[in-house]
């Protein structure tokens, strides 16, 4: 059983495209790219990690999409989730809803929260901090994020569109934040 993280996929949100430079012609187009991608990687007995951010605004219900996602999936609830959570059918598709999830992955101490935050439980012991919500924005909080190599943006848009490994996402953040 392997552990994924991944943030930040806003199905259905049609804007995202333009707003984050999004590599897609349609919102077909991303919607299917993350939907393959995933389950190109995800095994049904794999945990995925969503930090927030699922879908928005989407013609299609957000449970359709998660039905077509493999894995034992929890959400760390994000800004654009307020509307679906209140479908008992899209809460349904998740072993766990919260804020604010402390897990362990190997023998790393994980903090995992949609928004970045300047310090999280366990920072002064090494912890990392997993976030999502600011996609690939180099403005604002970024300027602080790439001098602190503990917290990893999750979002699609800087894991490829998929979920990845606390291991690859180590990796991409390092290039991220060049």
């Amino acid at each position: 059983m392997l552990i994924y993280f991944i943030a930040d996929m806003h199905f259905g949100h049609e804007n995202v495209i333009r707003l984050n430079k999004r590599p897609f012609s349609s919102v077909e187009e991303m919607d299917n790219t993350i939907i393959q991608n995933w389950n190109a990687i995800v095994r049904d007995t794999d945990t995925v990690y969503i930090i927030g951010d699922v879908w928005y605004r989407g013609k299609r219900n957000a449970v359709d999409y998660m039905r077509k996602l493999k894995g034992v999936k929890h959400l760390i609830r994000g800004n654009h989730d307020v509307k679906a959570l209140k479908n008992p059918a899209f809460v349904n598709c998740f072993d766990s809803i919260q804020d604010i999830a402390d897990i362990i992955v190997g023998n790393e101490r994980v903090i995992l929260c949609h928004y970045p935050m300047l310090e999280w439980n366990g920072y002064y012991r090494e912890s990392l901090h997993i976030h999502g919500h600011i996609h690939n924005n180099r403005q604002g909080v970024f300027e602080y994020l790439r001098t602190e190599s503990r917290a990893l943006n999750a979002g699609v848009d800087i894991t490829g569109f998929k979920p990845v490994t606390l291991e690859e996402l180590k990796v991409m953040n390092i290039a991220w934040k060049k």
